[in-house]
């Protein structure tokens, strides 16, 4: 229920922004409004305020919105409301209405980013954990538990950031200059090649082919939670309790006991435990779990986090008003370029289609970032609203920027499109629209069964 009312309500507010983008500057430029419909299809709720012209509409198809303008194109129109036809308007206020609804989506999000840059954002402290060999992170010299202050002279406050920018920077094949702090305190400067990054690459975690990760603690091999019945409770083994050595290897880190179980299902492992200063010998056989289609072993325990050390990783990125006012508009902009730019490569074929998202991974996100909390949601809105923006900014027939293209030709040549050329390309909209939809499902399927 919780994803369905946060996608219901990232529908409307998205479509709701985007129709009155076109509803203000249409009646602005002294366009008749007929309809403004929330959905598609069948109308269930139809409200005409007192001495109003305009039909307020819900559809029983929530997926988009539309406003429906007096037109010479979709009916007879009277002589006396000729001069307030759309088709009737200079073409420079034809175009103003059109790319007034991704405006206001690109607006939308502006607002929102405002509102959590003052509020706060949380994020994860831009600390480097350890650099892999033989990348080029290594390469430029950069150090386990650095601070990235800046990149490319932007000041990057967390590590959301720059992942963020460093996306930015593969996607325009460009040098990229970074500024840390080591834990000593001195300031160092490093020049990060991307070369490296192929399109195919941005498909999953890029960073890691940097070698870059975010830094976290050493996480001892000290049990901080058993389950009831599982097979570490059932040899014996305590919360609290260190585990020294497992078959006669000594264990440094909590990972290296997941690796020694997960390796062994079935089998019997041989533990050396530390208990309150204590030494015991424990013999525990991991159950054997079917996982990605093959065997691994599992015993029921969790490790013992110290989250003093967690919590002083995190950090709360707030700006003043118009300080966060310039960082939402930057926000806003960056993230539009990349989506444009990540488009050009799907089209392009150097990035998969796979990237594409439909209906059911949007509602599965809006679910999972109202679960966060309200910053999460918001700026998931804000993410949405921007996508929208930009996908109707496209030169494709049926969408704004289709219509966009028709009027700047208009612009040009001094007279319309001829309404053959209009219909063929809506018609070719409509094709192209169909097999994108059709693209996005079948991976949000796919992500579902696979999941």
């Amino acid at each position: 229920m919780t994803t369905l009312w946060a996608f219901a309500v990232a529908i409307a507010v998205l479509v709701v922004f985007h129709e009155l983008g076109h509803y203000c500057v249409a009646r602005l430029c002294g366009v008749k409004v007929l309809r403004f419909s929330v959905g598609f299809g069948k109308a269930f709720y139809i409200k005409k305020f007192a001495g109003g012209e305009t039909e307020w509409v819900i559809s029983v198809i929530p997926l988009g919105g539309y406003v429906k303008m007096l037109d010479e194109r979709e009916g007879e129109v009277a002589a006396h409301e000729l001069h307030r036809a759309f088709n009737r308007r200079p073409v420079w206020q034809r175009m103003a209405v059109v790319v007034a609804g991704p405006v206001a989506n690109l607006l939308l999000a502006i607002v929102l980013y405002w509102a959590l840059f003052m509020h706060g954002v949380p994020g994860l402290k831009p600390i480097l954990g350890e650099v892999a060999p033989h990348t080029p992170a290594a390469a430029a010299q950069l150090q386990k538990q650095e601070t990235i202050l800046s990149i490319n002279r932007v000041a990057m406050p967390s590590w959301q950031e720059v992942r963020w920018a460093l996306l930015d920077l593969a996607l325009r094949d460009t040098e990229v200059h970074i500024e840390g702090r080591t834990m000593q305190g001195a300031t160092i400067q490093h020049v990060l090649d991307l070369k490296v990054i192929a399109p195919a690459d941005l498909d999953s975690d890029f960073l890691q082919k940097l070698g870059l990760q975010p830094y976290q603690p050493l996480v001892k091999p000290v049990i901080g939670k058993l389950v009831e019945g599982g097979a570490a409770r059932r040899a014996g083994v305590r919360e609290g309790d260190r585990v020294v050595q497992v078959d006669g290897r000594v264990l440094g880190q909590w990972q290296d006991f997941v690796e020694a179980v997960r390796s062994h299902p079935g089998n019997v492992l041989h533990l050396e435990i530390d208990r309150a200063g204590s030494s015991l010998a424990l013999e525990v056989t991991p159950d054997a779990v079917s996982e990605a289609g093959k065997q691994v072993g599992k015993v029921g325990a969790a490790a013992f986090v110290d989250q003093h050390e967690y919590d002083a990783l995190l950090t709360e990125v707030r700006y003043a008003p118009v300080a966060a006012l310039n960082q939402a508009v930057r926000k806003t902009w960056e993230t539009a370029s990349v989506s444009l730019k990540m488009m050009e490569k799907m089209v392009s074929g150097e990035i998969s289609m796979k990237n594409l998202s439909g209906p059911i991974s949007i509602a599965d996100y809006a679910g999972q970032s109202a679960q966060m909390g309200v910053a999460a949601y918001l700026g998931f809105l804000a993410l949405i609203s921007i996508s929208l923006g930009v996908l109707n900014l496209l030169p494709i027939p049926l969408l704004d920027g289709g219509h966009l293209l028709y009027y700047t030709v208009e612009l040009v040549k001094g007279s319309p499109v001829p309404e053959k050329i209009w219909e063929a390309g809506q018609n070719v909209g409509i094709a192209l629209l169909i097999t994108l939809m059709a693209f996005a499902l079948y991976n949000d399927i796919s992500r579902l069964i696979l999941s």
